[in-house]
């Protein structure tokens, strides 16, 4: 069943971050995920929630998604975002 990780990232420094977006995309793909949604304006409908760069992925499965996050391939990259970006990231599992 797929499941998706769903990232609201802050971004402090931009021209650092276009690294993380170039390396990000072969270490999701290596795991079977693909973008839903990357970037791209943001219209807030409702509440008080006002995402910066709002990111949707899609994972064959949960498991895959965490073996992503946790993988030695996404390490490094996942570095870069945290020295460039602050993020909110969660996991949605079970989804229909």
């Amino acid at each position: 069943m797929s499941a998706y990780v769903v990232v609201d990232i802050q971004v402090h420094d931009p021209a650092r971050y276009e690294e993380y977006k170039r390396k990000a995309v072969p270490s999701v793909t290596a795991f079977g995920g693909r973008y839903l949604a990357r970037g791209g304006a943001v219209t807030k409908l409702e509440g008080d929630w006002t995402p910066g760069r709002f990111v949707i992925l899609e994972f064959p499965s949960a498991a895959k998604a965490r073996e992503w996050w946790g993988s030695e391939l996404y390490a490094p990259i996942k570095a870069i975002r945290h020295a460039t970006a602050r993020t909110q990231m969660i996991l949605i599992e079970g989804a229909s």
